[in-house]
């Protein structure tokens, strides 16, 4: 991304897991492993640590989606609970690794605008 329209969006590189700084190079290493300097401006990312956060931001929306459509489920159709169980912890679980990336990569990308390199 060119530097003439300012820096990008800490929200598009952080759902698409690219740099902070510059939009281009990737911000993770493995799935979840933030890379140590960017490969495409040498921006320091490892240092833009996110803790939690993300977790509790995948529990809250999950929480918020899931307990819902449960109970309609229940509402509308009765299951037994072991196809309860069955189905919400495979959703639970594809949510979760749909959305732990990403709410990380928009993390560190706050973090890195907010705090600054360094700080």
């Amino acid at each position: 991304m060119s530097d003439s329209f300012g820096p990008p969006s800490p929200f598009i590189t952080g759902l698409r897991g690219r740099c902070p700084r510059c939009g281009l190079g990737r911000l993770f290493d493995g799935y979840l492993s933030v890379r140590e300097t960017c490969e495409a401006c040498g921006a320091t990312l490892l240092e833009h640590d996110t803790g939690d956060g993300p977790a509790v931001f995948v529990i809250f929306i999950l929480g918020a989606v899931i307990v819902p459509l449960a109970l309609a489920v229940e509402a509308a159709f009765g299951p037994p609970m072991w196809l309860h169980a069955v189905l919400w912890s495979v959703v639970t679980l594809a949510g979760t690794l749909a959305l732990l990336r990403r709410l990380k990569g928009v993390m560190v990308a706050l973090h890195y605008r907010h705090r600054g390199a360094g700080s």
